[in-house]
């Protein structure tokens, strides 16, 4: 045999050598789902795959992702802090290096670092990390997944849609129409195509492999098989779910048996339509359930290949409990109901929210709108969600521990030993790009293209699956203004841009219940301080404009109707730095909010108490109330004026009741929306959130000051 010939296969021994020792890697990804939402968190959805990973392999309790869609997949693929990557919002160019709403060139996915070390690098489902969804050329397609490092690609370029109809489903760089209209389902879809993928894959070199459900995002989409399910299940309502949950956590030891539950939005005896309220959450059920069996059929292809003992599997969860009641509110819509021409074989979805189904049918939205169906998109809901974040407050968008909380599962019977553990250890987003680098023994570059890249700001996991601790540092969050530092045990958080910081040792109160701010004046200081260094280095300030001119109302006056909702975004009045009048007209007498607007940083707020009007007034946190000394009895006409000096006054009619003064009219447009006859979102007043008005109101009016 010549030398060539020996140093050749010598060569080929080594390089399958080193990729038998080094695994494979998947992450897998769920969107909206909150910390209790699977069975090995303390759920009641069944989810047997999920459950025995962790039961082979290990479960972190204190793992975070950055609290939106966008910025968590940029924070996951780049192994950076979102903002440095260029996706400090969504998908909308603010015109600041941090809000580009595309990646950057300073920025090199997992795909892209993997590649050089000799992985094969697959993707099933969700991008979300360019705003070319429609690229005019190819030049357009320069951050799709397959112009970031991916050999193969199957999935959707957007960030939602139809689970039976997606807009911009691509397959590698080209748009496509789902394969099977009668049969599809986009979940099935990106379980089958990541199975397939791995069956595909030639076993001499190692693979990393991205799926990324939109499991269970928005719009509620099920089969009707999996909702069968859970039938029933839920007919207890969301006050018993979260009991039920906080106590299989406590039992499982995810949860401290001394971390209270966090307050509840509303009381399940409240609630209006109970039989929508309850199939709302038996599909979003169901939708985790189809995941779980999706990826049931992944691990056997693993196991089919032989590649299931030398595979590390990663589950975690872009965002908590997601609150927004996309579709959900409002009359039932559209009117006209009659079937429209189908769609062509082969034709592109191109809306995110698709006006019929192929064969025709009008989508239907709206309060009472029954989901499941192709014809139907609607949200499971606030109060849903909030039982999703079982025991921590808040929601996606938020930076509090149920915005930015998820599961970690971590499964490699090769390389984890130790079987259904816990680890406590704090971990980061940031984390698994320097895990994966480590893993496959790749170089992280200092430049690709000819363009320098920031370095990882995240450390490997790898020692912590054998069982030690990293060394205490920083992790930051912001998003929307909504920030965060944490170092040790303790957090420093707020809500909004100027909402005051709030302290909590997580050690002892992780459902941030107990605010320490001015008990650990100093702590908070230092926290600040770190957080503010970092926000200059990130490309998280300078801050920029945050677009509100646009989407507040430009009208002087606005007149509401009963049950009426503004979205932050949507056309809320703009309060910022104006007087203004608001007035309430009552139907019937009750109790609760008459009108809200804003949470706890900013905002206003009508309210009857006990019979009396109230009307609550909170400028950067500071809250001042005005009470009127009688019960309105047969006055049916309630008003709060805010001068431009700050000075407040309440009246029934038009007589004066009440009169206080704060530091000035509101420092910014409240972060929260508007609602007429609840608070659905963080109470303004001496209340708990909704606080819905007993009663009925028969409109609002809103007056600005010149």
């Amino acid at each position: 045999m010549s030398f060539l010939r020996i140093s050749w296969l010598v060569l080929l021994l080594a390089g399958s050598l080193q990729a038998a020792s080094r695994p494979n890697i998947i992450v897998i990804m769920s969107d909206d789902m909150g910390y209790s939402d699977i069975g090995c968190y303390g759920s009641e959805v069944a989810t047997p795959t999920l459950d025995r990973l962790a039961a082979g392999g290990l479960r972190f309790t204190q793992f975070y992702n950055t609290g939106r869609c966008c910025p968590t997949r940029a924070s996951l693929m780049t192994g950076l802090y979102p903002h440095q990557a260029g996706i400090g919002h969504m998908m909308n160019d603010r015109g600041h290096p941090g809000y580009r709403g595309d990646l950057n060139n300073r920025c090199v996915t997992i795909a892209q670092v993997l590649g050089t070390a000799g992985y094969r690098c697959y993707m099933s489902g969700k991008w979300h990390i360019t705003k070319t969804t429609r690229p005019k050329n190819e030049d357009g397609k320069h951050n799709w997944p397959r112009q970031r490092g991916f050999d193969r690609f199957y999935g959707t370029i957007h960030g939602a849609g139809s689970f039976f109809d997606p807009n911009s489903l691509t397959r590698d760089n080209t748009l496509i129409a789902p394969e099977d209209p009668d049969s599809y389902y986009y979940t099935d879809a990106i379980s089958d195509n990541a199975a397939q993928f791995i069956t595909d894959h030639d076993s001499d070199k190692p693979f990393f492999m991205y799926v990324a459900y939109t499991a269970a995002h928005w719009p509620m989409h099920a089969k009707p098989a999996d909702i069968a399910k859970y039938k029933g299940r839920y007919d207890k309502g969301w006050d018993v779910l979260r009991d039920e949950r906080l106590a299989r956590m406590r039992k499982m030891g995810v949860l401290d048996r001394s971390w209270p539950l966090s307050p509840n939005v509303q009381d399940w005896s409240d609630a209006r339509n109970k039989p929508w309220q309850r199939v709302r959450m038996e599909v979003y059920a169901a939708m985790i359930d189809s995941m779980d069996q999706g990826i049931s059929r992944i691990v056997g292809a693993l196991k089919t290949a032989g590649q299931f003992d030398n595979t590390l599997v990663l589950f975690l969860q872009d965002n908590g409990g997601c609150q927004e009641e996309f579709g959900s509110n409002g009359a039932v819509r559209p009117k006209n109901l009659a079937r429209q021409s189908a769609m062509k074989p082969g034709e592109l979805q191109y809306s995110m929210v698709p006006k019929i189904t192929r064969d025709g049918r009008p989508v239907r939205q709206g309060f009472g709108v029954t989901p499941g169906p192709s014809d139907t998109y609607v949200a499971y809901g606030i109060q849903w969600a909030n039982a999703s974040n079982t025991p921590f407050r808040e929601y996606k968008h938020f930076v509090h521990e149920g915005g930015i909380s998820t599961p970690l599962i971590a499964h490699w019977p090769n390389g984890i030993k130790e079987h259904g553990t816990f680890r406590h250890e704090p971990g980061h987003l940031v984390d698994i790009m320097a895990t994966c680098v480590d893993l496959a023994e790749a170089k992280y570059p200092a430049e690709w293209k000819k363009s320098p890249v920031h370095s990882m700001e995240g450390k490997s996991l790898v020692p912590v699956f054998g069982g030690k601790d990293l060394p205490d540092r920083p992790l930051y969050w912001e998003h929307e203004g909504n920030r965060a530092v944490r170092v040790g045990d303790w957090k420093l958080v707020a809500k909004g841009r100027n909402g005051p910081w709030e302290l909590y040792n997580l050690k002892t109160d992780r459902s941030e219940l107990k605010n320490l701010v001015e008990a650990e004046a100093e702590r908070a200081k230092k926290l600040e301080s770190l957080w503010n260094t970092w926000a200059i280095r990130a490309n998280v300030l300078p801050w920029p404009n945050s677009g509100q001119a646009r989407k507040v109302s430009r009208k002087r006056m606005l007149n509401l109707k009963a049950d009426a909702r503004l979205p932050r975004d949507g056309g809320v009045p703009n309060v910022k730095g104006r007087g203004f009048t608001v007035t309430a007209t009552i139907g019937q007498p009750g109790q609760g909010v008459l009108v809200g607007h804003g949470g706890t940083a900013h905002g206003w707020a009508l309210w009857v108490k006990d019979g009396k009007p109230v009307f609550s007034f909170r400028r950067n946190g500071k809250l001042t109330e005005l009470v009127g000394p009688d019960a309105l009895g047969k006055s049916r006409v309630v008003s709060a004026r805010v001068g431009e000096d700050g000075g407040l006054v309440l009246l029934v009619g038009d007589r004066e009741v009440a009169r206080a003064k704060a530091a000035g009219t509101l420092a910014q447009v409240p972060q929260d929306g508007l609602e007429v006859g609840q608070d659905i979102n963080g109470a303004v007043g001496g209340y708990q959130a909704p606080n819905r008005f007993s009663g009925q109101v028969s409109g609002v009016t809103i007056r600005l000051a010149k």
